[in-house]
This record gives C-alpha cells, sequence and structure tokens, in this order.
C-alpha cells in the first residue's frame, strides 16, 4: 500500500524548498476526552508528549483563546515546555470575538509574543458561510493592528479554511488581508481511498495555491488540518483504521513537513467519531509516528 502512495511524493516536496525550516505540530483541543476543560498541567502533559514522539514537535495550534481559558492555561504551560502555538481567535459571534481578542492580548502583556507561531482569526467560517469576506477580513487587518500597537508587528496574521472556500473568487478579500493562507484538506471526507489519498491531498492543495498565488502572490500556504481517522464509519470509499492512518502519515506527513507550515489533525479525540487522534487514552501512539 504505501509503496504505491510514495510514486507521486516528489511532487509535495515542489511545494517550497526543501532546505527551509518549518513549523510541524498537532491541532490540540481545549477540552479533555470527557469534555472538561483542560487545566494548566493538560496542556503541560499535552506539550510534553509532543516533545517525546519521534520528531520532537515543538508547536500546536489551538482553535481559539478565550474559551476553557485556553490562553490562559495554555500559554504559561508552552513557555515551560518551549513550544509555539498557532493562535486561533475565534471570529463569529461580536461577543466571542470581542473575548478572543481580549485573552490574545492579556496573554501577550504577561507573557511577550516569543510563543507566538502566527494568529488564525477565524476558522473555515467561508466553508460554513458564517462570515462575508469583506467582514472576516476587516477582522484579520484589525488583529493585525492590535498585534502592532503591542510591538509585535512581526507576527503572521492569517485565516484558516478549506479548499474549497480559498478558490472561490467571492473570498479574494481574505486572500488579500492574509499574511498566510490555512489550508485544511481532508481526503477522507472527501471519500477517497487510502491509495488515492495523497494525489487527492496534493490536488486540493495545489488548488488553493494556485487560487492564492493568482490574487496575492508570494503568500505563504500552509497545511493547517489534515489526517485520517483510526476510528468510525466509512465514507464513500475510505476507510477508517489504525492501517490507513499509518499509511496516511507515513505518505503525506512526512513529506508535508520537509514542504509546509503543518498542523495535524489531531492529537486526542478517542472519544469522537470518527476518530483522528494519533494518541490513545495512556498518552501512546496509536500507530508509528516516525519518518
Amino acid at each position: 500500500m504505501l509503496s504505491s502512495l510514495a510514486l507521486t511524493l516528489p511532487l509535495l516536496l515542489s511545494i517550497s524548498s526543501p532546505s527551509a525550516a518549518y513549523w510541524k505540530g498537532f491541532n490540540i483541543p481545549a477540552n479533555l476526552p470527557s469534555g472538561a476543560c483542560k487545566t494548566r498541567e493538560d496542556w503541560a502533559r499535552d506539550f510534553s508528549t509532543l516533545h517525546s514522539l519521534p520528531g520532537d514537535f515543538a508547536s500546536a495550534r489551538l482553535f481559539a483563546s478565550s474559551d476553557c481559558g485556553t490562553l490562559a492555561n495554555a500559554v504559561p504551560a508552552a513557555v515551560a515546555a518551549n513550544t509555539k502555538l498557532l493562535v486561533g481567535v475565534w471570529a463569529t459571534d461580536n461577543a466571542h470575538y470581542e473575548a478572543e481578542k481580549k485573552a490574545l492580548l492579556q496573554a501577550i502583556q504577561q507573557y511577550g509574543s516569543g510563543w507566538i507561531v502566527a494568529v488564525s482569526v477565524g476558522s473555515e467560517d467561508l466553508y460554513r458561510n458564517d462570515h462575508s469576506a469583506s467582514a472576516l477580513a476587516s477582522q484579520i487587518r484589525e488583529v493585525k493592528s492590535l498585534l502592532c500597537e503591542r510591538g509585535a508587528c512581526g507576527i503572521e496574521v492569517g485565516h484558516v479554511d478549506t479548499w474549497t472556500a480559498w478558490v472561490d473568487p467571492k473570498n479574494e478579500d481574505v486572500i488579500r488581508a492574509c499574511d498566510f493562507v490555512g489550508h485544511d484538506g481532508y481526503p477522507y471526507w472527501e471519500g477517497a481511498s487510502i491509495e488515492g489519498s495523497l494525489n487527492a491531498f496534493r490536488t486540493n492543495l495545489e488548488k488553493t495555491r494556485s487560487a492564492v498565488n493568482r490574487v496575492k502572490p508570494d503568500t505563504s500556504v500552509w497545511v493547517t488540518e489534515t489526517g485520517w481517522p483510526v476510528t468510525g464509519a466509512n465514507f464513500g470509499a475510505a476507510s477508517s483504521s489504525i492501517a490507513n492512518a499509518q499509511a496516511y502519515w507515513k505518505s503525506v506527513a512526512c513529506e508535508i513537513f520537509r514542504g509546509a507550515h503543518t498542523f495535524w489533525y489531531t492529537t486526542q479525540d478517542f472519544a469522537s467519531s470518527p476518530s483522528f487522534g494519533v494518541l490513545g487514552p495512556d498518552f501512546k501512539p496509536l500507530y508509528d509516528l516516525s519518518c
């Protein structure tokens, strides 16, 4: 299976110069599988676990800033663990958005900005039709301005969405506002077989890159979500299993880590169906994460 997937691997290496250094990490939820909010100690265990995995993952993506006290608990743990964070600022609902900005600015005031990889304003808002492109672009520019006022002008601010949103011309205002574009791509949710998953991932990533380069050349495209479930229902020709998740990791992850900033989905979600988590309840990998 892996040998057939590997036939198109050189194409992924063309994403960017293979000599460059890239962030590689995981999406980490703010809740435990039980639904309870994570404490500072829980975040510390998450970051310690990431560093212990093959490849020593030193960065993570967070979906929000204020929910569950995410930054209040995660940032001190990240600083202690020398882990950098791609920060999420939830953009939907004005009250929520205001709380998110406040939490981010408070964290910067207390810990500086050295722990930040970048900031993503919103997550799949365009895919869900939660926002107009112009409104989201305005929020991205506002967050950039707020960071500059705190002496953090160098931090990149962008948005994370599906490839189908990025290729839609009505969303070009968002691309223009972004310092980086976050690409979410799941061949599983498109019903691709594991044998065709690499080609599906590569094709849709290139669609995003082409759309971005047409609107704002030289804007970097990050892989902010992708993965394959270990359990759950089949979806078209896609089937979940540890073996298929392993194959997807070996073919996709091991190459894009060398060609783009990448945040894999996800660390733990064993209570979900389908479950994309690479770690079991004991925090041990469910399959080989070496490359």
